[in-house]
């Protein structure tokens, strides 16, 4: 017996992780050998303007790979299935971590969300002022105080959310700890379910990612997409590595930690996706990181185009530093070490999408179909049945938690048809970033 999403018990066979990543393998190699053979023709027309080598290259990296990763996605998907909770209501003490900087007007409405939560152990926040030049301190002690919460605020001047953290994990006195952004509100049921799933898990799991989505989603169309990528893109991914025990990235704005293993690791480094760095340095120790659907948290996405494009391309360049840092190959689970090894093919996929897709695109408008071919239209139904299960995933979480799928029809297919022409230049701009070493900074 097995428990799927929605907490329902019903017989299936178990399919040990090894066999679903040959299964899905398997079936992402025959799409690939299928995608060569079909667009064969495709590459010599293409192959007569560039030479053939060129041509391969460029097609590859926008139709063949591409279509092999998302046949992969689809039929990994297709085998989720999140283990059953063993622990029913844990009353493990806890702490938060809240590094804020200049966050007066939104700490008090956070903290208001964690003063809601059912869980029944202790939860004790630590507020971290991080070098802010508004009230936030002042702010944050005396809501908490109002609320009757366990809140300690204390200051780090050096500006930085890897300082802040690093300096509130000082003060840490329990076994687990989350970390939690200062815009972001929890579920009433969120820490419940993160803290249920790292007491449910083996040992060596040291993190849970939590599931992070948009508060904000009735603001403009740039909001209204990322709705849509936090809904089904984030939590794909996040999905299908939780499925092969190595979810990659325990974002800062949500998730639990082991307060010793974090430890282990030297706390969050000097890097602008610190918490990606601290992600990979945690599985390189031999440890899993899962995720947990159920964990519910919302934030505030950037609507405004210029702040979408540094929080987007400051992720592209923290995926770089924690390439850097922790080479795919030094991990020592294989599944890890394979998911890490995909990412170092993100940068060439992304300049081949900015750089021949959107002009192929843009020249197919015009009726020169050199680089629209027949597999870049086929990889579009892969994406669909993507979005298809992770819609049907992400429906059944909704309904445990008693929420409601609101209708943003224009953003769904707004992030279905341009949100890659979006997203790869603005990648490309976060490798260039690292690449010639420019100035980080936190926001």
């Amino acid at each position: 017996m097995i428990q799927d999403d929605v907490g329902v018990e019903r017989r299936a066979k178990y399919i040990p992780v090894k066999q679903k990543f040959a299964i899905s393998h398997g079936v992402a190699l025959f799409w690939l050998v299928f995608s060569i053979a079909v667009s064969y023709p495709w590459v010599l027309e293409f192959g007569k303007l560039v030479t053939l080598p060129i041509a391969l290259f460029v097609i590859a990296g926008i139709a063949y790979i591409p279509g092999y990763m998302n046949a992969f996605m689809v039929s990994s998907l297709l085998f989720d299935r999140q283990p059953p909770f063993r622990i029913e209501n844990p009353k493990e003490p806890i702490t938060i971590l809240i590094a804020c900087y200049n966050e007066e007007n939104k700490i008090g409405e956070t903290l208001r969300y964690i003063k809601q939560q059912s869980y029944e152990g202790d939860i004790r926040i630590i507020v971290i002022d991080n070098n802010s030049s508004d009230k936030t301190f002042e702010v944050a002690k005396q809501i908490g105080e109002e609320l009757g919460l366990m809140v300690t605020v204390i200051s780090e001047p050096k500006p930085g959310k890897n300082y802040a953290l690093n300096s509130g994990l000082t003060q840490v006195e329990t076994n687990l700890f989350i970390t939690l952004d200062a815009d972001t509100l929890l579920h009433q049921e969120a820490v419940k379910y993160i803290v249920r799933r790292k007491l449910s898990a083996p040992e060596d799991v040291c993190a849970v990612a939590g599931a992070v989505l948009v508060r904000n989603s009735r603001g403009n169309l740039l909001a209204k997409i990322q709705e849509w990528d936090y809904f089904i893109g984030i939590a794909s991914i996040k999905r299908l590595q939780g499925l092969f025990q190595g979810t990659l990235v325990a974002q800062g704005a949500f998730s639990l930690y082991t307060t010793d293993s974090v430890k282990l690791a030297g706390g969050w480094p000097d890097a602008i996706g610190e918490d990606i760095v601290l992600t990979w340095k945690l599985l390189e120790n031999k440890q899993k990181v899962y995720f947990e659907p159920l964990a519910v948290a919302f934030t505030e996405v950037p609507e405004k185009v210029d702040h979408f494009f540094r929080q987007r391309s400051r992720w592209a360049r923290g995926m770089i530093e924690a390439l850097k840092v922790v080479k795919p190959w030094q991990h020592k689970n294989i599944y890890t070490r394979y998911l890490t090894s995909s990412n170092l093919l993100m940068p060439y996929l992304d300049l081949m999408y900015t750089f021949f897709w959107i002009p192929g695109l843009l020249l197919a408008l015009l009726g020169y179909y050199w680089l629209a071919g027949i597999m870049t239209i086929l990889v579009l139904p892969l994406a669909l049945l993507i979005n298809y299960i992770l819609y049907s995933y992400q429906k059944n979480v909704f309904k445990v938690l008693k929420l409601r799928i609101r209708k943003n029809i224009i953003g769904l297919i707004a992030y279905i048809l341009i949100y890659q022409i979006i997203m790869s230049p603005t990648s490309v701009y976060g490798y260039f970033q690292e690449f010639f070493k420019l100035r980080r900074v936190w926001r």
